[in-house]
């Protein structure tokens, strides 16, 4: 199986939610200066509009994602406040 290594790691939003085991959903990712769609896999049901991190290639277009909530967001999503 072919990895795409460069979407590992990226975050995107789930354009059709997941359904854990019973089958994938569709995520947008920004990766290579654009944007593309992925079938998603999780291991969990994911809801539409989630915001999901890419954890594994399956192939040249499949990804496994899991819930993903910005860290930085605990302290006001600012980054830059002092």
């Amino acid at each position: 199986m072919v990895q795409d290594w460069a979407v590992i790691g990226c975050t995107g939003e789930l354009l059709i939610g997941t359904r854990g085991s019973a089958g994938p959903g569709e995520i947008l990712v920004r990766v290579r200066g654009g944007s593309e769609t992925f079938l998603a896999w999780s291991q969990e049901p994911l809801p539409r509009g989630a915001t999901v991190l890419v954890i594994e290639s399956r192939g040249p277009r499949e990804v496994e994602v899991m819930a993903w909530a910005d860290p930085l967001e605990a302290f006001g999503g600012d980054a830059d406040a002092g």
